[in-house]
């Protein structure tokens, strides 16, 4: 089903038949054709299994679409056959597509939804692909996705494709676990087979130094932030002599940790406020080494815009400092003169250069930071060179682009329409850019695997040119190293994986055998579906069938009688002081056994400014006035394990049961409920006016006198009572 004028390298049908065998980890530089690979299984996994599906996947809508133009172009299938799902599609349509096409490329997120809700299943997937493969870590959804293709399919493979695993034996690792890896493919530039079809690509490191003007300014923020470590080695927070940035991010999550546990002093909480400003500082000094004046003016604003916001004591003690108003005044001042870091120039006589010796030169700028690359396309537009902004998709500033914006201009740039494209991260994976001549770096960047990714934007068809500006004496030396020894670590690493690393498939299929019988053993929880993006769904999924609803009460069921209301420690004090928790326990009461369930392990009593008295009263509010338990966790995977139990306790071996709304009130119960909602009242005094009056017209009706007779009823509640049972009714309908 492939057209026939494609003719596979040697290595990309070595690297196929050991694919058809096992589920295969592939890392081969880019431009080297991973994506030939992927169609070449998919079409022989289609001729195994005529009626499966396969699914390709990327992080990003850009690239999944043109894994979609890859394979319409060089697949013999009609193109009814193929479908891209993005989030602009309703789920309900995502599902009728999903059953109606058999490729399917999609971004992780959306699809990860639709399987929390249940929309689709693997069942029917016979290979699914999972680009940009490293970043199978963590919370990312391919953790998600790939365990449940895992449990779910029934003729399953797993194709993983990346440039750049990652560094270190550890990382790559978790990657080949996370998707079920059975075989690793390696390909160097280096290696024999590959080296034919490797073009061959220019380094070039471009020196810059700090000007006079430039270092006044890094020396006056230097003398701020040393002033702050200084303090942090007085309270004993670090004892080190040379401190980075890993080290006061290191600091922070330590302390952060340590008053989780509700170890809080004076000392302690001084230095998390101290390192809070020391990390500001050190990023205000990167901007200076690295981006310019532009850059550090708009970094200026945002603290003072956040200081006059009140959002921290760091920033507001920032702002204070003399030392860094002097540096401000200074910045601006520079600004007014249109002194600029030198790089800015050096790019220009760069660009300029490459473009007068060819005159269809296409180069790539990468930057770090969006405000930096407004900055460089104004400098572009000063020396008449035509260029455009390539951004992600969440607005930031003036910039922020949609994802029909993205395409549009990234079809531009295929087509010559300008000459320079000016991208953050969001550029750096994948994206199949024909004849980019030039590819530079505004900074290095400390990352092996971003730095790869970088550079494969260039010498793909053709010899490819690489420049990286760098600034000396500053962190870009740093990172430029950090880069180059990791780059070498890495190939070691995989090297080292591989021989380690070997997931029989015989234990493969018993794995899957286990989720299956696990399947049949598992209990029932309602989920609202509004929690289905929560950590908690991804943990129940491995345990117990899930049902998603619209629950009129509560986040998660368990069974006719006991919902659970979950609430993290921050929301919890948040709906204590908006009112939403009293409106809420009025409503779970309907429940014969309703759970407040809290989540984290932040300290309850310093969230807000609220008084710790009215977080004791609450909590003896939820206990003693409607006599809810209330459970706690640590962890959405606690949470998860909390919810499982409660379940296996109310759901009796071989019994079912459905949703269905909280059990109809009896009429006496109606009323408690409509008399408890009255001001000051609840449910405690609710049936003492009740049975003093008979009714509640004749609640309604009672004078002042009257309604004090009943006991814990004074004039105060009386009142209100009385005000709001004759208040006229002014909402406009």
């Amino acid at each position: 089903m492939l057209k026939k004028q494609i003719q596979p390298r040697r290595y990309q049908e070595t690297i196929f038949a050991q694919a058809t065998q096992h589920n295969t980890l592939v890392v081969l530089p880019t431009g080297l054709g991973k994506t030939m690979i992927a169609m070449m299984l998919a079409v022989h996994r289609l001729q195994q299994y005529p009626e499966s599906k396969i699914l390709v996947l990327a992080p990003t809508k850009p690239l999944v679409q043109q894994h979609e133009r890859t394979f319409k172009e060089f697949m013999e299938m009609d193109e009814e056959e193929f479908t891209l799902f993005t989030g602009a599609i309703r789920p309900d349509k995502r599902a009728a597509l999903w059953n109606e096409k058999r490729i399917i490329f999609s971004t992780p997120q959306g699809l990860e939804n639709d399987i929390l809700g249940g929309k689709i299943t693997f069942d029917d997937v016979s290979l699914i692909v999972f680009d940009e493969a490293h970043r199978t870590v963590g919370e990312y959804s391919y953790v998600f996705l790939a365990k449940q293709y895992i449990k779910q399919a029934r003729n399953q493979r797993i194709l993983a494709l990346t440039a750049s695993p990652g560094t270190d034996e550890t990382s790559i690792t978790e990657v080949c676990e996370h998707l079920g890896i059975e075989e690793i493919e390696v390909r160097s530039a280096e290696d024999v087979d590959v080296k034919p079809y490797v073009q061959e690509t220019d380094v070039q490191w471009v020196q810059v130094a700090l000007p006079p003007k430039l270092l006044e300014i890094r020396k006056l923020l230097d003398n701020c932030l040393q002033q702050r470590i200084a303090t942090l080695k007085e309270f004993g927070a670090i004892t080190g002599k040379y401190v980075n940035k890993r080290t006061l991010l290191g600091l922070t999550a330590q302390l952060q940790r340590a008053l989780a546990k509700g170890e809080k002093d004076f000392d302690m909480m001084k230095s998390l406020s101290v390192a809070a400003e020391a990390l500001k500082l050190h990023h205000a000094i990167e901007l200076v080494d690295t981006q310019g004046v532009y850059a550090l003016k708009k970094y200026f604003g945002t603290i003072k815009e956040q200081a006059t916001k009140g959002l921290s004591k760091a920033v507001k003690n920032i702002v204070a400092d003399p030392t860094w108003k002097t540096a401000e005044i200074k910045t601006n001042t520079l600004l007014e003169e249109n002194v600029e870091h030198p790089k800015l120039k050096e790019l220009q006589k760069l660009v300029l250069q490459h473009t007068y010796q060819q005159d269809d030169c296409k180069m790539i700028i990468f930057t770090q930071y969006r405000d930096q690359g407004v900055k460089i396309l104004e400098a572009l537009e000063t020396i008449n060179v035509s260029g455009k902004m390539f951004v992600g998709q969440a607005k930031r500033g003036n910039t922020g682009m949609s994802q029909k914006e993205q395409k549009e201009i990234l079809d531009e740039f295929r087509n010559g329409e300008f000459s320079c494209l000016i991208a953050t991260s969001v550029a750096e994976e994948g994206l199949d850019i024909p004849k980019v001549d030039v590819v530079m770096f505004y900074e290095p960047v400390p990352s092996a695997i971003r730095t790869v990714q970088r550079r494969g934007r260039t010498g793909r068809g053709e010899k490819g040119k690489v420049i990286v500006l760098m600034t000396t004496g500053t962190a870009d030396v740093g990172y430029k190293w950090a880069a180059h020894h990791k780059e070498k670590r890495m190939y070691r690493a995989i090297t080292e994986v591989k021989k380690k690393f070997k997931l029989e498939p015989k234990e493969q299929k018993t794995l899957l055998q286990q989720f299956r019988e696990e399947k049949k053993q598992q209990v029932k929880v309602i989920c609202d579906y509004r929690e289905k993006a929560s950590p908690v769904m991804k943990e129940l999924l491995d345990t117990a069938q899930i049902e998603l609803q619209q629950l009129s009460v509560g986040d998660y069921q368990v069974s006719d009688r006991v919902v659970v209301e979950y609430k993290k420690v921050p929301d919890f004090v948040d709906s204590i002081i908006d009112g939403r928790l009293l409106s809420q326990l009025k409503s779970l009461s309907q429940y014969t056994r309703p759970i407040i369930l809290i989540e984290g392990t932040e300290d309850l009593y310093s969230q807000r400014k609220i008084h710790p008295n009215a977080i004791r009263g609450m909590l003896s509010t939820i206990t003693v006035s409607y006599g809810m338990p209330i459970l706690w966790s640590k962890s959405p995977k606690e949470t998860a394990g909390l919810l499982i139990s409660l379940a296996k306790r109310e759901q009796e071996a071989g019994k079912d049961w459905q949703y269905h709304s909280a059990k109809p009130l009896t009429d006496d119960e109606l009323q408690e409920y409509i008399v408890a909602s009255f001001p000051g009242v609840g449910n405690q005094l609710a049936k003492p006016l009740l049975a003093r009056f008979g009714s509640i017209k004749g609640i309604a009706n009672a004078s002042l006198a009257e309604l004090q007779e009943v006991e814990l009823i004074g004039k105060k509640k009386a009142s209100r009572i009385k005000e709001i049972a004759e208040r006229e009714y002014k909402k406009q309908i």
